[in-house]
């Protein structure tokens, strides 16, 4: 299956999600976001690396840039892919959280279409759930969504070193006193997000998805809430089950009580694409996954702006 992303009308429909669906080792299909892939190639040539972590069959050499192709099946605790000369094996070539990483896989079947709200959280019946970011279904055949972040944090995580970077200059008192939500349906990016906002020394209280902070937002930010509860900076993902971040800000942007809270979209979608998309939803800021320094600097950005506006 020969392809190429180009941006197409379905992505600017901010409650659709395009999914390329594949095949490992079983009958049961997996899938990713559309937007995380650059093109998809027949099996190159690879390099073998010494010590390399064993999910990494090699490195390849792509039009001049080197990049680590994984076997997503091994990654995902599967039996390695058995026959990587098969015709039908492929290499999906992405694009996310910075970087570019290939990923080997039995087959590529196609492109389906979803609504966010069809994307369901993973039920923990599934073997694999530790690396299942969402569901849904095509044909009856319940399509696993993969979390490529996480797998790919396996071998190369964020580093203490990364953290220690993280400045605190221009963060006052009366900036502290501000609440953040968190809101991401992965634990992995949950825990960095909250690492880095621990060393600003900020409060904050966490959502799961989009339809998860909207519920927190109605009970601490309404009418009859505690002033002294209220959320001022909503820092969201964007791909999440049931209500993805572009939804996410423009429910919040529709609500009165909530309409004038700054929103930082954190994701690990790389492209001017994300940013026009995040602007038009109404987002004050978007940012790409997962440098702690930015994110901090980003972070202390928006509580001045909200401090400043409150004043």
């Amino acid at each position: 299956m020969a392809y190429s992303h180009q941006p197409l009308a379905a992505e600017k429909q901010s409650d659709q999600i395009e999914i390329l669906q594949f095949y490992l080792n079983t009958r049961l299909p997996f899938g990713i976001n559309v937007l995380k892939v650059k093109e998809i190639i027949p099996v190159p040539n690879l390099t073998q690396l010494p010590n390399a972590n064993p999910v990494i069959c090699g490195v390849a050499n792509l039009r001049g840039t080197t990049l680590p192709v994984i076997d997503l099946a091994k990654a995902i605790g599967q039996p390695p892919t058995a026959d990587s000369t098969s015709a039908q094996t492929s290499v999906i070539i992405t694009e996310f959280n910075r970087g570019l990483h290939g990923f080997l896989v039995n087959r590529v079947d196609r492109i389906v279409y979803r609504d966010w709200k069809e994307i369901l959280p993973p039920p923990n019946t599934l073997g694999t759930s530790t690396y299942t970011s969402g569901v849904t279904r095509e044909n009856d055949a319940l399509v696993q969504i993969l979390d490529l972040e996480r797998i790919i944090a396996t071998f190369d995580s964020v580093t203490d070193g990364d953290y220690a970077r993280i400045s605190t200059e221009g963060l006052d008192d009366q900036n502290r006193c501000q609440r953040i939500l968190v809101v991401d349906d992965s634990a992995m990016a949950r825990a960095q997000t909250v690492r880095t906002l621990d060393s600003l020394r900020v409060p904050y209280v966490m959502a799961r998805d989009g339809k998860d902070a909207m519920d927190v937002l109605l009970k601490l930010n309404g009418d009859e809430a505690d002033p002294a509860e209220a959320i001022s900076l909503v820092l969201s993902d964007i791909e999440m089950p049931e209500m993805d971040g572009y939804s996410l800000t423009q429910q919040i942007r529709k609500t009165p009580s909530l309409a004038n809270l700054y929103i930082l979209l954190h994701t690990s979608l790389n492209g001017a694409i994300n940013a026009e998309r995040a602007e038009k939803c109404g987002a004050n800021a978007v940012l790409t996954k997962f440098v702690p320094e930015e994110l901090a600097t980003q972070v202390i950005a928006g509580l001045k702006q909200t401090t400043d506006k409150d004043a």
